[in-house]
This record gives structure tokens, C-alpha cells and sequence, in this order.
């Protein structure tokens, strides 16, 4: 057995129980994509609440339906009470990163469309500035070299994810090494390469977060008007 995995996964399942709370009967809740989504999808279920929801990616529509979650079609939505996703990095700022599980631009619309979104994460996620977690982009396959190509202005490396496809049929294209710390100046700049459809910077989106350590959670509330 994995002890440092087993202990990680704990970690998960306890914020993600711990989130799982805010879901009140007659909610429409945004399901995320991941690990940490998975727990708090199951722990949703196992409440018995009375919810509809949406998924952020197949898998999660197809877990949520396996615990005894309604699945609406996001397409005839638009509006959700209340997210509840995972996040690869989040910083004291209530800034993250997402996109590990390549869901991040249905993740964005979702959190978009949502009164409310949380994050769950165990403490190894939490940090004092993001940026240390590779950032995916997501990229119409048709501009994957000049997209790829464009991202050097703004990234030392650029890798395509191998052999995957986004839920939308899109490549991901991981970077690191960027070559600047302004976060808004960067996904402005992402949003204006044609061929990008989606980027995994959340700097705004995220109103809450229950963080796991140890055997404690911590939740963490964005004061009125923070950034």
C-alpha cells in the first residue's frame, strides 16, 4: 500500500465531504472533473439530497448517475446554484489552476454559469503563489502547430498531452516555465491567440475552497469583492 497516497486520497475524501454540506435540496449543482470531484460526487449521492445537475465532463456525468444524481444537459441551462470542482493549485488569493483531468474549459463555463463555486483540495494544493503546476491550454486541433508556435511567446516549454482528446474533441497543450507573473496580463493575452478555446487559469471564479490537512478541514471564503 501507497501510505502518502492513501493519506492524500483521505485528505480529498474529507474536503470534499466537507463541501458536500453547502448542497441543499432542489439545488442545481456543477459537478467537477477529477479525483477530488469524484469524492465529493459520491459524497452528494450518499447524502440523498434532492438535486439535478451537471457534469463538467463524461465521467463525472456517468458517476454522478451511478450514485443516483439527475444529470441535466448543461446546453438547456443557464444558470446553477452552486459548483463544486477540484483545483491543481490554489492560492491565498482564491487564483487556480485546473485542467489536470483536461475539463477545464467546461469546468470555466460551468463556474461562469454558477451563483456560487467551491473548490476542494487537500493541502498540497493549497499555496502562496500559483504557478509551479503546469497550465493547460485547450486547442482546436486544426491550429495545434501555430498555436503551439504562438505559446513560445509566453512559456519556455510547450508539450501536447499524448494520445488525449478533451470531451469536446480538443488537444491540450501543457506549459511551463512562463515568462511573466502577471496572471491577468497572461490570460488576456491566452484569450486572443486564435485556435485557443480554453485555458485552465481560474482568477476570479472561485468564491470558496475547503481545504484538507491532517485530520482538520479548513474552509477559506472570499471576502465581498476580493480578488
Amino acid at each position: 500500500m501507497n501510505v502518502v497516497a492513501d493519506c492524500t486520497e483521505a485528505r480529498k475524501r474529507r474536503a470534499a465531504e466537507a463541501a458536500a454540506t453547502e448542497v441543499r435540496d432542489g439545488m442545481l449543482v456543477g459537478l467537477g472533473t477529477g479525483s477530488t470531484a469524484a469524492w465529493a460526487i459520491r459524497a452528494i449521492g450518499a447524502a440523498g439530497v434532492r438535486i439535478d445537475a451537471v457534469a463538467t465532463s463524461e465521467a463525472s456525468a456517468a458517476l454522478a448517475r451511478s450514485v443516483g444524481i439527475a444529470v441535466r444537459d448543461f446546453a438547456d441551462v443557464a444558470r446553477i446554484d452552486l459548483t463544486i470542482d477540484g483545483a491543481d493549485e490554489i492560492d491565498d488569493r482564491f487564483r487556480a489552476i485546473k485542467g489536470a483531468g483536461g475539463a477545464m474549459l467546461r469546468e470555466k463555463i460551468v463556474a461562469a454559469a454558477s451563483d456560487r463555486m467551491v473548490v476542494v483540495a487537500d493541502a498540497s494544493k493549497r499555496v502562496a503563489a500559483i504557478g509551479a503546476a503546469k497550465l493547460p491550454v485547450e486547442v482546436l486541433p486544426f491550429a495545434r502547430a501555430y498555436v503551439a508556435d504562438a505559446l513560445g511567446v509566453m512559456f519556455g516549454r510547450v508539450e501536447a498531452r499524448a494520445d488525449y482528446r478533451t470531451d469536446n474533441g480538443n488537444l491540450v497543450l501543457d506549459c511551463r516555465e512562463r515568462r511573466t507573473d502577471d496572471w491577468d496580463k497572461l490570460a488576456h493575452w491566452l484569450e486572443a491567440v486564435p485556435g485557443i478555446i480554453g485555458h485552465g487559469l481560474f482568477l476570479s471564479q472561485v468564491d470558496a475552497a475547503y481545504v484538507a490537512d491532517g485530520r482538520s478541514v479548513t474552509m477559506l471564503e472570499r471576502a465581498a469583492g476580493g480578488g
